[in-house]
């Protein structure tokens, strides 16, 4: 065991999203959509715990306490499930997160560097970083985006960087449009390509139960699948907007209004690619279930409740009918913060 893994480490966390809103604009010319959607953060949490190395390697482990450890992928030209790893290389998102932070301030860029991280370098530039995961893998509730917000939390503690939450946000803001907003949390609405956040005031909170599905699906595939689905039926995709009245529930959290105002433009797509989605979403409305919808691009779904007795009641009947795992969440939660440093 290194000693890293003993003293000089620095743990934070992140939260899960869900979208309570997602419009879908047609496809533009550079591959992507314009989105309007109605961010939600969920009381489920990724972990990540950076050590420091005394080289300037970066890796990444997935902890033995973490909840979900890999998914099968729906093969998108054969139907078939095949068995997906989270990658721990350069293409996992908390080695992007902090590789990305140590350049900026190996580079001392845009005059941020001010504070305590002035005129001192670590040791090292290198880092281990250790994933709790408790975000389903490929689920639509932005777990990867979770891990490089908690990473970035970590290593900017860990290298004494002096950033705020808001600088951390313009970092993260490169490596996806959920990052910012797990740095931020609470509930907000996204235009653009969903990274163009306006955080919302809010006051309550609302209660939901999260059911991830057994396997994962691709977003872009999903995208695709929609493009194709309105292609077939001509139909011509508006500019997407959010329901101001979406947006006064969320403020409000008004559960009875918001469950008449839910709506996910790629649930569709979703369920094409999983039947079994539709039937999930039938039996939680059966249950008692105020609204259920897939979370953005799915598989997972979740389930709107009255109060958390409700939320509780409808988990243990999702597991005891469909054979499901379900969880209870509040929301809307807190971004992302440091949990420990020692």
């Amino acid at each position: 065991m290194r000693d890293s893994q003993l003293f000089g480490h620095v743990t934070a966390v992140a939260p899960g999203k869900v979208n309570l809103s997602l419009r879908a604009g047609p496809l533009r010319p550079d591959g992507y959509h314009d989105v309007a959607t109605l961010y939600c953060a969920v009381s489920l949490y990724e972990e990540v715990t950076a050590s420091p190395r005394e080289d300037d390697a970066i890796t990444v482990t997935v902890s033995e306490r973490s909840v979900f450890t890999g998914v099968d992928l729906l093969d998108e030209s054969t139907g078939e499930r095949v068995t997906g790893e989270i990658p721990l290389g350069a293409s996992n998102l908390a080695y992007r997160a902090a590789a990305l932070l140590r350049d900026r301030l190996k580079g001392r860029r845009a005059g941020v560097l001010s504070g305590p991280w002035e005129g001192s370098a670590p040791a090292g530039w290198g880092v281990d970083l250790t994933l709790v995961k408790n975000v389903p893998v490929a689920g639509g509730m932005g777990g990867g985006s979770a891990d490089a917000a908690a990473a970035l939390v970590a290593c900017s503690a860990l290298w004494d960087a002096g950033l705020s939450k808001e600088q951390l946000a313009e970092i993260g803001s490169e490596l996806g449009a959920d990052v910012p907003f797990a740095l931020m949390g609470g509930a907000a609405a996204g235009q653009g390509v969903g990274d163009e956040l306006s955080p919302l005031l809010h006051r309550g909170e609302l209660h939901l139960v999260i059911a991830p599905a057994s396997v994962g699906l691709s977003t872009p595939g999903v995208y695709r699948t929609l493009d194709a689905m309105r292609e077939r039926a001509g139909v011509q995709a508006d500019t997407p907007e959010l329901d101001p009245d979406l947006v006064r529930a969320v403020s409000r959290s008004d559960a009875e209004s918001l469950s008449a105002l839910m709506v996910n433009d790629l649930q569709a797509p979703a369920v094409s690619r999983l039947p079994e989605l539709d039937e999930l979403m039938d039996l939680g409305l059966s249950e008692g279930a105020m609204q259920g919808i897939v979370s953005g691009s799915g598989p997972t779904v979740f389930f709107l409740a009255h109060d958390a007795a409700h939320a509780s009641q409808l988990a243990t009947s999702l597991e005891e009918r469909a054979e499901v795992w379900a969880i209870p969440v509040t929301a809307p939660a807190p971004g992302a913060r440091l949990l420990a440093q020692k």
